[in-house]
């Protein structure tokens, strides 16, 4: 308590110094300054009092900066004598204090640790003011002394790589041939000459493209490159994937398709990330990656602020640990980029004018050329002292913002290295660079040309020779800005309908892994020596299952999920993941049943439409989950007469009868609604009759009516008994006016004042014995609010639908908006990528763009005694801009470019569907604490509620063709697994064979869920997957790359599975 007491005052007594002496300087100034003649002019007095004006501006934004700082200090020094037990473990001296608040080239040689940084509390601390930092316009300037590596020299590794989008101004087909299979016959030849030489390759589904188009000679040089360190493959994913937009199962699957690509054509294990273009950082990414046996990566798009403010303090490396995990189990190496781009400007240095003079490829004469006007020098024997000093002032200047004596500087941009010569430029000139620092040793430089795993095996042999250890931190990196107020945070709801095409696609594949799976060993029953039954075609359904892995894949990259592609682009896209789904017999479509029709201006309806010409059509009802639920099938018929049955018993089955509106008030006399309960345990196929005859259940009774309003408000009652108000409200964002102003496009979101609200709407008032709805007709879209009265989850929130078509507007963009007395402060909480809960927090010091957020799948408010929380089935932009307010952008039609690249608007919208779950629970106990910083998940009523948003029954009508056995339910499992496990997937891995069912089952076990015992969270994988036998049973990395010897395991198949943690396992079925 002495210490902490002594601390403040320190801090004080060195605050009321700088404020002394900023008045001195301002008295001192006031002093020097010539007192004007009375008949000096007027303009002569306005001109001092304007450089007086200029020069106080600089004095406060100085003092700005030192305040921040010395908050910074304040705030570490007192985490760590609270973690270390009142300052054990920090020195008695001031130099720890002098070097976190002036970091220099001395203090990476200081021995000491930073307290887990949360990143909530650095933006609380950050002024956002955005100073002018000089040659570094987003930082500051950086000074050494020169002799501050006469003891350990500066190691650097210059890392070639070429940044290759699988689709964004060209399809990735488009790109392929045009650059990048030209990118990758280059590097054979060009690394093959010489063995310093190295690059790094990250794009797996335009490598695995090429290595089908060389020859058995190309592929052994390919090996040999990797054999030698000179090619390394990186991250090891389909694609670099986004992290704002994408759902984790999605970025998994791309991941594993990636992984055993490597493993099964090259035998190579990813060991470094590479995520230099995705538009902000999510930690779900890294936990991935760590999972799948990653220790290091490398990212880039982060608020230029926050870059700045790790840069002062030496911490852009750092281990960065999952918010929910207080043990270093998650924990990854990052590197943090630390200026603008990821191009040849940006990388060597914090002067992009110097830096962009060693990018050779800009040499005069060649298609691209330095915007500072001062172009690259070939190197020469005459000019190579001159220029390797002025580069080596650069790699100096950046190394002081690191606190290891090892460098990381990329080579590359976007689709380099397309011709020959720029090869021979680049390496050839580099290479001289480098050969007069080796000649040179009084300059203490090793450079070389290196690879990521170079890289960080040097740093952390430095990090342990030093004693050095890397800072802690927890949260993620949304919202980017990249300069000024310019937020990203347009491409969370950019091209909503591609967006709600994605977890589509996803539903349908991990439908449709299990059910391949589950058939696969069963076919093994009736076969011969372990093969397949020979009538069933294998090969071929898992090459369509291949095709809908990597077509799912692709669309995660993050100019594709992100809608931030040109529009033939985008429909490459949207036409690969629909083709799949139309391809696909098995289970997404049967006789009479297309989930995904061409994709074209309309929304794809998604309502099974089932032509009763005979008297008795049957229906197969797949439950996806691992849950008993029950839930709502949805078919569209021709008759009104049709009654459902259960196609095993004969009983009748509970349905209501609705008409199919063709307008919002006229209903069509051709096609009609029938919706049905039905109760289903995990992975069973259920058979559902349809015959024409007597109605069974209650047509419904519909009502229109003019609504004199534009809001709905309702008053709810929580279980407690609480009262609690809500409205639902929607209104436009413009964007900004003036000719001089940017404007909002595909990625950034530039609000100007709100348009107009919306007019009244027409309503309809439906009512029956499985669902009671009010559905809201208005100009540019359709608003309906369900109930089910069903047993169950599925009874106890309400089922928000939207159908938005705002294509006759421009600049403007559509919000739902839900206004509730939730006394939730400035505070509220979205999701990352469907894995885990993120505090937020609204910042009236940012604009109102900083404040929207990824939501990939839930939201909520929340206070001491009520909880709010909106599940989604598609990801889009999410704020609480006021207290009891969560508002999401429906859809954005934009004219212009935003000037990041794409070069047009986002004018190609379609009807398009949302869909939500909004819940309001009573709240009960604190939350959890971990690492300074709350954390919170969804409710268990949330989880399984979501658990069925995004994975619905999959339904298929069987043909009409009498002929057919008698279809009877499927049950693979004898119970539902314990609600606090998830199986994320049951997927097939490729066996050229075909002999057996080497599977991955990624188990997902939630936290803060009860309903099982779990008293060591120990789990026998045999009970809970009864009656599956399995041969063989081994834990594995996420990806299955990393397998456990089957000799650890017990024979009773016994595993540990921890709260929040995904668990993998390489099973034969047997």
């Amino acid at each position: 308590m002495k210490r902490s007491r002594l601390l403040t005052l320190l801090v004080g007594g060195v605050f009321c110094l700088a404020v002394m002496s900023l008045y001195r300087m301002l008295e001192l100034m006031q002093g020097a300054e010539p007192q004007p003649r009375r008949d000096a002019p007027d303009e002569q007095d306005l001109s001092r009092l304007q450089q007086k004006i200029d020069r106080l501006e600089r004095l406060l934004s100085d003092n700005n900066r030192l305040v921040a700082r010395l908050r910074d200090s304040l705030l570490q020094h007192k985490a760590s004598w609270e973690r270390g037990g009142g300052g054990a473990n920090v020195s008695s001296d001031s130099t720890h204090s002098q070097a976190l608040l002036f970091p220099d080239a001395n203090s990476r040689n200081v021995k000491y640790r930073l307290s887990a940084l949360q990143l909530l509390d650095v933006y609380d601390l950050l002024p956002f003011d955005n100073p002018d930092g000089g040659a570094w316009k987003q930082g500051f300037e950086i000074g050494y002394r020169g002799d501050e590596w006469d003891e350990q020299p500066l190691e650097l590794f210059l890392v070639p790589h070429s940044h290759n989008d699988p689709g964004w101004l060209k399809t990735f087909d488009g790109y392929y041939q045009d650059q990048t299979r030209h990118i990758l016959d280059n590097m054979l030849q060009k690394l093959s000459q010489d063995h310093r030489r190295k690059m790094v390759w990250a794009e797996i589904s335009y490598f695995s493209k090429w290595w089908n188009d060389i020859d058995d000679q190309k592929r052994a040089t390919v090996k040999r490159l990797v054999g030698a360190g000179q090619l390394e493959l990186v991250t090891g994913g389909w694609v670099m994937a986004d992290e704002a937009n994408s759902h984790y199962f999605a970025l998994l699957d791309q991941l594993m398709e990636g992984h055993q690509w490597l493993h099964r054509h090259l035998g190579v294990t990813p060991s470094s990330g590479w995520a230099i273009d995705p538009f902000g950082h999510s930690p779900s990414m890294t936990y991935l990656l760590k999972g799948a046996g990653l220790q290091n990566m490398v990212i880039q798009r982060v608020h230029y602020a926050v870059k700045k403010h790790f840069a002062r303090q030496q911490t852009l490396e750092f281990l960065w640990r999952q918010t929910w995990d207080s043990s270093p189990r998650s924990d990854i190496t990052c590197h943090m980029m630390p200026f603008y781009s990821y191009d040849v400007p940006h990388t060597c240095g914090p002067n992009p004018a110097v830096c962009c003079q060693f990018d050779f490829h800009r040499l005069p004469g060649r298609r691209v050329f330095c915007p500072w006007r001062v172009p690259p020098q070939p190197i020469t024997d005459q000019n190579v002292q001159e220029r390797a000093l002025l580069l080596l002032d650069q790699y100096r200047q950046k190394s002081q913002l690191f606190r290891s004596p090892v460098l990381l500087v990329p080579l590359g941009d976007d689709f380099r290295f397309v011709e020959t010569s720029e090869w021979d430029v680049q390496f050839t000139n580099y290479q001289k660079l480098f050969d007069y620092f080796e000649q040179h040793p009084e300059l203490h430089i090793k450079a070389r040309f290196g690879t990521l795993s170079d890289y960080f095996q040097a740093l952390h042999r430095r990090l342990g020779a030093a004693g050095t250890s890397l800072p802690t931190l927890r949260g993620d990196f949304f919202t980017y800005a990249d300069r000024d107020d310019h937020y990203w945070s347009g491409f969370f709801t950019s091209r909503p309908f591609y967006k709600r095409l994605d977890r589509t696609l996803e539903a349908t594949l991990r439908a449709t892994e299990i059910l391949f799976s589950l058939t696969l060993a069963e076919m093994r029953r009736f076969g011969a020596d372990g093969r397949p039954d020979a009538r069933f075609p294998a090969r071929d359904h898992f090459r369509r299952l291949t095709v809908g892995r990597r077509n799912l894949g692709l669309f995660q990259h993050h100019d594709a999920v992100t809608g931030t592609g040109r529009d033939p682009v985008v429909v490459d896209y949207g036409t690969r993941g629909g083709a799949y789904c139309t391809s696909n017999p098995n289970p997404s479509k049967g006789a009479g049943l297309t989930v995904f029709p061409t994709i074209n201006n309309q929304y794809p309806d998604y309502r099974i439409r089932v032509l009763i010409i005979d008297c008795f059509r049957s229906l197969i009802v797949f439950n996806p989950t691992e849950q008993l639920q029950t839930s709502v099938i949805s078919v569209t018929v021709d008759s009104p007469d049709a009654h459902v049955v259960d196609a095993e018993t004969g009983r009748p089955m509970a349905a209501q009868i609705s008409a199919a509106w063709v307008e919002p008030s006229q209903v069509s006399t051709e096609m009609f609604q029938v919706r049905m309960s039905s109760s289903m345990g995990l992975l069973i196929g259920s058979v559902i009759g349809l015959l024409i005859g007597s109605v069974i259940g209650l047509l419904i009774h519909v009502a229109v009516a003019l609504l004199r309003g534009r809001t709905s408000s309702s008053v709810l009652r929580l279980p407690s008994g609480r009262l609690q108000q809500l409205q639902v409200q929607f209104l436009w964002y413009g964007t900004r006016t003036g000719t001089n102003q940017e404007k909002s496009g595909a990625y950034l979101f530039l609000p100007g004042e709100d348009g107009p609200q919306v007019k009244s709407p027409l309503v309809r008032v439906s009512r029956g014995p499985i669902f009671s709805d009010i559905t809201s007709c208005f100009q540019h879209f359709t608003h309906t609010v369900r109930l089910f009265h069903l047993d169950g989850h599925a009874g106890k929130s309400l089922e928000i639908s939207n159908m938005v078509d705002i294509r006759s507007e421009v600049n403007r963009e559509l919000v739902m908006r839900f206004v509730s007395d939730v006394a939730n402060g400035n505070r509220f909480y979205s999701d990352l990528n469907g894995f885990q809960m993120q505090q937020r927090r609204t910042l009236l010091k940012l604009p109102l763009q900083a404040n929207f957020y990824p939501m990939t799948s839930a939201a909520f408010l929340q206070d001491s005694g009520s909880r709010l929380t909106l599940l989604s089935a598609q990801s889009q932009a999410v704020a609480s801009l006021r207290p009891g307010e969560l508002e999401v952008v429906l859809d954005r039609r934009l004219q212009q470019d935003d000037n990041r690249g794409l070069g047009q608007g986002i004018t190609d919208n379609k009807l398009t569907a949302s869909l939500y779950h909004l819940l309001l629970e009573d709240r009960r106990g604190g939350a959890q604490e971990v690492g300074g910083a709350t954390v919170e998940h969804l409710s268990l009523l949330a989880h399984l509620t979501s658990l069925s948003l995004s994975h619905p029954p999959i339904t298929m009508v069987a043909p009409s063709d009498s002929q057919l056995p008698k279809l009877r339910p499927f049950l693979p499992l004898r119970l539902s697994l314990p609600c606090d496990i998830h199986l994320l997937n049951l997927r097939t891995l490729e066996d050229t064979q075909v002999r057996s069912t080497p599977g991955d089952t990624p188990l997902k076990h939630l936290s803060d869920v009860s309903c099982w015992s779990w008293t060591t969270g120990r789990v026998n994988l045999e009970d809970l997957f009864s009656p599956l036998r399995f041969r063989s049973v081994r834990h594995s990395s996420l990806t299955l790359l990393h397998d456990e010897p089957e000799s650890a395991w017990q024979p009773q198949r016994i595993t540990r599975l921890r709260p929040m943690e995904i668990s993998a396992f390489r099973v034969q079925l047997d």
